[in-house]
């Protein structure tokens, strides 16, 4: 069949199909019923609405007024330091941080790593007037320093109580920015009682808030909306997929800490003398632990209170005089929350066995 005829035949059956459709379209339809139900439930409400929103009961607080509370306590600090380069020649460098006023006589609470290794401390108050700083105390296990300018009838920041504080509460990281003087970011508390290791060290205690916290913050205070300081910002996780992870020394552990700097010029913490590490359920499982909580001793220092107490590596602390202990946080918060020559009484785990001792704690070694 030629190629003229194949196009021919397809013409007749389109044409076909055409007007096969046309009349079925012209015919007359048939009659439709709805499928007949034997339900005689009724399920149209003819008055039916939307239930209505109710109206909210609280809005965003106006942090004007704590502002201008704090405000004024907070300092810049800048801190001159010597630093080598690559083929050892030294330079001066400056690094910036915050500070806050806690008496009108002119001590400043900031961190430790603001103010170590300097050659010389300068603030600015928010009125303008500039000061020289001397060192109070330094106490690296805390990151927390106080420093003091000579000065008298200072606007000062009245101090919290970070113990009551809640989840999801508002609070006000106020603080000197990146060195281009004091700014005020505002969040939610995240999580309480964290823990966080900087360069080996770990900071216990802390608050973890989503108010920005950048370079030149540390130092600065994180504040409630009575205005009180309830934080001394510290340290926020720098990554590309992490966002608002900012960390505050909380002021509960802090307060004892600068107490002590004030008074003595350094802080002195009872010690019994062991490595540990946090047990939980995959610690358990991994090493055949009897329990899934507690402080596992991984060393015990010669000549320390944990030597003479008789605890050995592999014991597992549960309990710290009468305080449950369930992870490293706990101990710490438990030892350093006693007395130096205080006698404690310690329940371990030995492997199924359920034992108790007594230490009598001594000052941690400066070593």
């Amino acid at each position: 069949m030629s190629n003229k005829s194949n196009y021919i035949l397809a013409a007749v059956i389109l044409v076909t199909i055409t007007l096969s459709v046309g009349f079925w379209a012209l015919s007359p339809p048939t009659e439709y019923s709805p499928p007949q139900s034997n339900s005689t439930a009724t399920y149209t409400d003819p008055d039916w609405a939307f239930p209505q929103e109710s109206e909210p009961t609280n809005s965003l607080p106006d942090f004007r007024p704590v502002v201008a509370e704090v405000m004024p306590s907070v300092v810049s600090i800048t801190t001159e330091i010597v630093a080598s380069d690559f083929f050892g020649r030294q330079y001066t460098e400056y690094v910036s941080g915050s500070g806050i006023l806690i008496d009108g006589e002119g001590y400043i609470v900031t961190n430790n790593h603001v103010v170590e290794d300097d050659q010389g401390i300068y603030l600015e108050l928010v009125d303008g007037r500039t000061f020289s700083a001397d060192i109070v105390g330094t106490d690296s296990l805390s990151d927390l320093a106080v420093i003091k300018i000579d000065a008298a009838d200072l606007p000062y920041a009245l101090w919290g109580d970070s113990n009551s504080l809640s989840l999801g509460e508002w609070v006000l990281a106020i603080g000197n920015a990146l060195g281009g003087g004091i700014i005020v970011t505002q969040g939610i508390v995240s999580r309480l009682n964290a823990s966080v290791d900087v360069a080996g060290n770990t900071l216990y205690g802390l608050i973890q808030t989503t108010a920005a916290i950048n370079p030149g913050n540390s130092g600065g205070p994180l504040v409630n909306m009575s205005g009180e300081v309830i934080g001394i910002t510290s340290v926020k996780i720098v990554a590309s997929e992490v966002e608002g992870m900012g960390f505050a020394i909380s002021s509960d552990e802090a307060k004892p800490i600068i107490e002590d700097l004030i008074r003595y010029g350094h802080v002195t913490y009872p010690w019994l003398g062991v490595g540990v590490r946090t047990v939980n359920s995959l610690v358990a499982a991994a090493r055949n632990l009897s329990v899934d909580r507690g402080a596992l001793i991984e060393a015990v220092f010669t000549d320390s209170p944990a030597e003479a107490a008789g605890l050995k590596v592999g014991d597992i602390i549960i309990r710290f005089k009468n305080q449950e202990i369930s992870n490293i946080a706990d101990l710490v918060r438990a030892i350093r929350t006693s007395k130096i020559d205080e006698e404690v009484e310690i329940a371990f785990v030995r492997g199924e066995d359920f034992k108790t001792t007594s230490a009598q704690l001594i000052e941690r070694p400066s070593s």
